[in-house]
């Protein structure tokens, strides 16, 4: 059974030691997994790997770009960038100096119902890393000055995007799917926005997310879970968060899912590039779905590598395109599935045909015996072979805290992989196909 992550007021007020934190699983080797809840919500959960002298740390701040308000929309995006150039104690070339003259690296994501500022680092400069990244999600000043130079920059990273023909499709697929929820808004924001946000709303988003209750931290490496503890709350209090005892962390998202409306059936974007680039998907599963499973073995036999059926008919036995897979995404109420491929623009017509019938032939039939064999040990290998570095390890713990509240170990992750069924696949896959269908073309 996956380990519940959950941890109550009762272990708050001294049924946990919340340095020691909670086992939630031991392997070889001293390897330990282990949770705790700090007197203010924050949420820190570590993987201990002996054998490693790097430490991977994330912190994750339980906000995406589709939680901004009107008239704050790009914020998320900004305050990733903007994170990075200073606080009321360290200059931006401070923090950037302070992660070079270790030989470390640092860097910073936003997605759309999470933002990460992480950090890879020798375990003996773990001490540098957490004060560095605490200091720059609780102390940012957003610097006016520098809040307009950064403006600048984040207008040039969204003109590169829109020079990638293969960015430009999945982002106007999804928003096409998604319609007018916030899922469907692009995660950078557009330039219009990024031009039009001013810095008291940027402050306004940063004031109300960035907080005790809402922050998750993860590392995996070479640490010993009592010294992380000790060394975030140091670094939090002494940058001014009042940690007081007792507050909980802010709940997770609601799981259920929403409906939303599709933009149009098709849409083509003119941007007079040498190859077009097809997207087509449907509504897929939100997050947590139990078929989610299904979905990996789906995926990995549809369009997941150089044997799976998309990249046999449309590139190996024909000729028709360098790249094609398939892909899913899941968020906590809504997520999609769809197929993708680039050709030359007088191709189109016969692998988009290919495309709906690789994908009708699995809803109508399912895979083989054979196939399901295959992809099983295909998926298999290559978790294990993800999970082999400190910063997939660290990044998998944080997603599950924020995401579902659930740890699922390795051995019973691959346990569900290899108990997929024929059945389980094909229901999968005609669910899927008896959604409405949207289309995205770039060329």
């Amino acid at each position: 059974m996956p380990t519940t992550l959950s941890l109550s007021l009762a272990d708050l007020e001294g049924e946990l030691d919340f340095r020691t934190g909670r086992l939630l699983e031991a392997g070889p080797g001293g390897n330990e997994i282990r949770r705790s809840i700090l007197p203010g919500g924050v949420r820190i959960i570590t993987e201990r790997m002996p054998s490693l002298h790097s430490v991977a740390i994330g912190f994750w701040a339980g906000v995406g770009s589709r939680d901004e308000a009107p008239g704050m929309l790009g914020s998320t995006h900004f305050l990733e960038h903007l994170l990075f150039k200073g606080t009321t104690t360290r200059s931006a070339l401070d923090i950037a100096h302070a992660f070079d003259a270790v030989g470390g690296e640092s860097n910073a994501l936003t997605a759309k119902e999470h933002t990460c500022y992480y950090a890879r680092v020798l375990s003996e400069d773990t001490p540098m890393a957490i004060d560095t990244l605490a200091d720059m999600v609780s102390s940012a000043v957003l610097d006016p000055e520098l809040l307009e130079q950064e403006r600048g920059v984040i207008l040039e990273e969204i003109a590169m995007d829109q020079d990638d023909p293969t960015d430009v499709a999945f982002e106007n697929f999804v928003q096409q799917l998604m319609g007018e929820h916030p899922l469907g808004r692009p995660i950078g924001g557009t330039p219009e926005e990024i031009q039009a946000v001013p810095r008291d709303k940027v402050w306004e988003h940063y004031r109300k997310y960035y907080t005790p209750d809402r922050l998750v931290i993860s590392a995996a490496g070479g640490l010993e879970h009592s010294q992380i503890v000790e060394l975030v709350l140091t670094a939090l209090e002494k940058y001014g968060w009042n940690l007081h005892e007792g507050i909980m962390p802010a709940d997770r998202r609601v799981r259920s899912r929403v409906q939303t409306t599709p933009l149009a059936r098709e849409k083509v974007i003119e941007k007079g590039f040498e190859q077009t680039n097809i997207v087509m998907g449907c509504p897929g599963l939100i997050a947590g779905d139990d078929r989610r499973y299904a979905m990996s073995v789906l995926n990995a036999a549809l369009g997941g590598g150089m044997s799976s059926r998309l990249f046999q008919e449309i590139r190996e036995k024909r000729g028709l395109a360098y790249s094609t897979f398939s892909f899913s995404g899941s968020y906590s109420d809504a997520g999609y599935f769809g197929l993708y491929a680039g050709c030359l623009p007088a191709k189109v017509d016969q692998v988009m045909e290919l495309m709906r019938g690789e994908f009708a032939k699995v809803a109508a039939e399912g895979l083989t015996e054979a196939e399901l064999a295959k992809v099983v040990g295909q998926l298999g290998g290559a978790t294990i072979m993800g999970s082999e570095d400190a910063g997939s390890r660290m990044s998998r713990l944080g997603r599950a805290e924020l995401d579902s509240g659930l740890y699922i170990g390795l051995d019973e992750l691959l346990e569900r992989i290899r108990a997929v069924t024929l059945d389980e696949v094909r229901d999968l896959a005609a669910y899927l196909a008896s959604q409405e269908m949207v289309t995205t073309i770039v060329k």
